[in-house]
Parts: C-alpha cells; sequence; structure tokens
C-alpha cells in the first residue's frame, strides 16, 4: 500500500511538472536535487523526504504538506471539554 502511494504522488508530481511546461532537468535545477534522483522518483516513488519537499516547494505546492498529520481542529469548546474528558489511550503492542 505505501509503494502504490508512492507511485501515486510520483505521477501527480509528473503531471504538475509538465503542466507547468518544465523538463525533468529543468525541476532539478529548481529544486535542487539530482536528475537521477528525480528520475528514480517518477519511475519508482521512491524519494527521500527532503527531495520530496524540495520537488513540492519548486512546484508551489508546498502548503499540500501542511495538512498532514496536522492536530484536529475544533468548532466549539463544546468538542474541546467532551475531548479532556476522554481517558488517555495507549497502544499495548510493539508488532
Amino acid at each position: 500500500m505505501p509503494q502504490e502511494v508512492a507511485v501515486q504522488i510520483a505521477r501527480r508530481v509528473k503531471t504538475r511538472r509538465l503542466e507547468m511546461n518544465l523538463t525533468q532537468e529543468g525541476l532539478c535545477v529548481r529544486a535542487g536535487i539530482k536528475l537521477p534522483t528525480y528520475r528514480r522518483f517518477e519511475r519508482t516513488g521512491e524519494i527521500s523526504l527532503k527531495g520530496l519537499l524540495q520537488i513540492a516547494f519548486a512546484l508551489n505546492a508546498l502548503r499540500d504538506f501542511e495538512a498532514l498529520f496536522a492536530q484536529r481542529q475544533y468548532q466549539s469548546i463544546d468538542e474541546v471539554l467532551a475531548e479532556s474528558n476522554v481517558k488517555r489511550k495507549r497502544g499495548k503492542k510493539n508488532e
């Protein structure tokens, strides 16, 4: 499953790159990454988080990461109070 998501992200990046009329090399220059690294990313979806963030910055998509693992936004004080009364949950397995 994570590999499928990585490949989907790589496809969306390629689509955005082409929409911006950038070559692979042009994007690499903007992002400050090496061309073979980017080519491998487009082909396999594999890249470091830092590399992905550099690509996102070059494609004006860095804000898309702001929602990733974001804290819950409350709509009212009642939601805050209801959650504070819930007993803290802990995992029981290290697997």
